[in-house]
Protein backbone atom coordinates (compact mmCIF):
# COMPACT_ATOMS: atom_id res chain seq x y z
CA UNK A 1 0.00 0.00 0.00
CA UNK A 2 1.66 3.28 -1.29
CA UNK A 3 0.96 5.80 1.18
CA UNK A 4 2.58 9.36 0.13
CA UNK A 5 6.41 8.77 -0.52
CA UNK A 6 5.89 5.47 1.92
CA UNK A 7 5.31 2.03 0.62
CA UNK A 8 3.91 0.24 3.65
CA UNK A 9 4.38 -4.15 3.01
CA UNK A 10 1.29 -5.61 4.92
CA UNK A 11 2.59 -9.27 4.86
CA UNK A 12 4.93 -11.34 3.75
CA UNK A 13 4.23 -15.38 3.35
CA UNK A 14 7.23 -16.75 1.90
CA UNK A 15 7.07 -20.66 1.85
CA UNK A 16 9.37 -23.03 1.84
CA UNK A 17 10.91 -21.05 4.39
CA UNK A 18 14.74 -20.39 4.01
CA UNK A 19 14.92 -21.04 0.81
CA UNK A 20 15.11 -17.28 -0.92
CA UNK A 21 11.27 -16.44 -1.50
CA UNK A 22 11.02 -13.79 1.46
CA UNK A 23 14.19 -12.05 0.39
CA UNK A 24 12.92 -12.29 -3.30
CA UNK A 25 9.70 -10.73 -2.25
CA UNK A 26 11.04 -7.92 -0.02
CA UNK A 27 13.88 -6.83 -3.09
CA UNK A 28 10.71 -6.75 -5.61
CA UNK A 29 9.02 -4.46 -3.06
CA UNK A 30 11.85 -2.06 -2.14
CA UNK A 31 12.51 -2.17 -6.05
CA UNK A 32 8.60 -1.27 -6.57
CA UNK A 33 8.55 1.21 -4.19
CA UNK A 34 11.66 2.87 -5.79
CA UNK A 35 10.06 2.91 -8.94
CA UNK A 36 7.10 4.61 -7.58
CA UNK A 37 9.28 7.54 -6.36
CA UNK A 38 8.63 6.02 -2.91
CA UNK A 39 11.50 7.13 -0.08
CA UNK A 40 10.61 4.38 2.33
CA UNK A 41 9.43 0.86 3.07
CA UNK A 42 7.42 0.26 6.56
CA UNK A 43 6.26 -2.86 8.04
CA UNK A 44 5.00 -3.91 11.13
CA UNK A 45 5.41 -6.55 13.51
CA UNK A 46 5.18 -8.04 16.96
CA UNK A 47 7.82 -8.22 20.28
CA UNK A 48 7.27 -11.97 20.07
CA UNK A 49 8.68 -12.40 16.29
CA UNK A 50 11.94 -13.15 16.42
CA UNK A 51 12.27 -14.44 13.28
CA UNK A 52 10.82 -11.84 11.24
CA UNK A 53 12.73 -9.20 12.85
CA UNK A 54 16.29 -11.41 12.07
CA UNK A 55 14.96 -11.56 8.44
CA UNK A 56 13.83 -7.72 8.36
CA UNK A 57 17.01 -6.38 9.92
CA UNK A 58 19.81 -8.02 7.97
CA UNK A 59 17.30 -6.58 4.65
CA UNK A 60 18.29 -3.52 6.11
CA UNK A 61 15.22 -2.55 8.17
CA UNK A 62 15.90 -0.82 11.47
CA UNK A 63 13.23 -0.63 14.21
CA UNK A 64 11.67 2.83 13.98
CA UNK A 65 8.51 2.73 15.93
CA UNK A 66 7.66 0.67 19.38
CA UNK A 67 4.09 0.76 20.37
CA UNK A 68 3.77 -0.88 23.58
CA UNK A 69 0.59 -2.46 24.66
CA UNK A 70 -0.69 -2.02 20.76
CA UNK A 71 -1.47 -6.15 21.03
CA UNK A 72 -4.02 -5.69 23.32
CA UNK A 73 -5.69 -3.32 21.38
CA UNK A 74 -5.73 -5.09 18.54
CA UNK A 75 -6.95 -8.07 19.91
CA UNK A 76 -10.56 -6.28 21.22
CA UNK A 77 -10.83 -6.04 17.91
CA UNK A 78 -9.76 -9.89 16.55
CA UNK A 79 -10.05 -11.66 19.75
CA UNK A 80 -8.45 -14.43 17.73
CA UNK A 81 -5.38 -13.05 18.15
CA UNK A 82 -2.84 -15.28 20.46
CA UNK A 83 -1.89 -14.41 24.05
CA UNK A 84 1.25 -16.40 23.27
CA UNK A 85 3.35 -16.27 20.17
CA UNK A 86 6.53 -17.65 18.69
CA UNK A 87 9.20 -19.32 21.29
CA UNK A 88 6.00 -18.71 24.14
CA UNK A 89 6.86 -14.81 24.55
CA UNK A 90 4.20 -13.15 25.63
CA UNK A 91 2.46 -11.16 22.71
CA UNK A 92 2.50 -7.64 23.36
CA UNK A 93 3.69 -4.81 21.56
CA UNK A 94 4.08 -3.88 17.96
CA UNK A 95 7.18 -2.79 16.22
CA UNK A 96 7.31 -0.78 13.28
CA UNK A 97 10.47 -1.31 11.19
CA UNK A 98 11.17 0.90 8.03
CA UNK A 99 13.75 1.06 4.86
CA UNK A 100 15.24 4.09 3.04
CA UNK A 101 15.02 3.04 -0.74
Amino acid sequence: MVDGDVLEIVTVDAFPPVAGTGTALMDAAVAAARADGCRRVVLTTTNDNLDALRFYQRRGFRIATVRPGAVAAARALKPQIPETGAYGIPMRDELELERDV
